[in-house]
């Protein structure tokens, strides 16, 4: 794994959380079932707190700190969208608990493994989000009054310029520079150029994404993928299996456990089935991308 490869590996990642930002509707967050997505997100958390702090198992294990808690409450939004094939009601279940799985952690990790303080993590979010807002309006406001620009890249979308699809690729590696540059994890920026892709088309575009997703799952995703399978110290993991497998475990009963009985318990507006509230439950536990960002994190602090 040399510099090249790596550089394709972090492009990869960015990718992989660039359109899972752009799947999420901020419409569905505000929702009904966006809503009791992010309470059920805190549950996890707090269970996830209370099971790494006092369970005797991981303090002997050296690994009761906050990455593990944070490691514990996470959807690989951005893996499962390939997949979600089934459609509603599951594909909408599986998204509305999903991305405050993923958007959590995230927000988490900036501010639970950064080494400011508290004031210094915040103001330095503040400067991020504020640079993310001027993202947003900008296109926006050009949209709305039709300005010449604007119609000159949409005109130009599909021609050998391809000037969305570079807009796009620039938004990204602007946004993941800035975070780079305020020392937070890439994957914020990365899942913020997503989210404010979306926002500037509400409504998407197929020929965009279909570029997007051509570029992302037909190269550098994989790479990803790859290379995290690469940095694996197998050795490490056969000398302690007893950790993997508690670790598995205590994902899938703070992870998934609760979305289940989310799910179960809120029947009226999700008629789901048993069989159909264990699948969503098991693709919410979904986790490596999120778990290989927050170990790297980790270690880095």
């Amino acid at each position: 794994v040399n510099d090249a490869v790596k550089l394709l590996n972090e492009l990869g990642m960015a990718f992989l959380f660039l359109l899972a930002g752009y799947e999420i509707d901020p419409k569905r967050l505000a929702g009904h079932q966006g809503k009791v997505g992010l309470l059920t997100w805190g549950i996890t958390l707090g269970l996830a707190w209370l099971v790494v702090t006092f369970l005797p198992f991981f303090t002997k294990q050296g690994i009761n700190g906050v990455a593990t808690v944070i490691a514990l409450t996470t959807t690989a939004l951005g893996t499962l969208m390939p997949i979600l094939k089934e459609g509603p009601p599951i594909g909408d279940a599986i998204i509305s608990y999903g991305t405050w799985g993923e958007l959590g952690p995230i927000l988490a990790m900036a501010i639970l493994l950064s080494t400011r303080t508290g004031w210094q993590t915040m103001l330095v979010l503040g400067a991020f989000l504020a640079i993310c807002l001027l993202c947003a309006m900008l296109p926006t406001k050009a949209l709305k009054t039709g300005h010449r620009l604007y119609r000159f890249l949409t005109e130009n979308a599909n021609t050998s310029s391809q000037t969305l699809m570079r807009l796009t690729t620039f938004l990204l590696i602007f946004l993941v520079t800035i975070s780079a540059l305020f020392e937070l994890d890439a994957v914020l920026g990365a899942f913020a150029a997503g989210f404010i892709l979306r926002y500037i088309i509400p409504d998407g575009s197929k020929s965009l994404e279909m570029k997007l997703e051509g570029v992302g799952y037909g190269f550098l995703i994989p790479v990803f993928f790859v290379v995290s399978g690469a940095a694996i110290n197998v050795r490490a993991v056969a000398s302690r299996p007893a950790l993997l497998v508690a670790f598995i475990v205590m994902l899938m009963l703070i992870r998934a456990v609760p979305v289940y009985v989310a799910l179960s318990l809120d029947k009226r507006k999700n008629p789901l089935s048993s069989h159909h509230r264990v699948t969503v439950a098991l693709y919410c536990t979904t986790a490596l991308p999120i778990i290989v960002a927050v170990t790297s994190l980790a270690v880095k602090v």
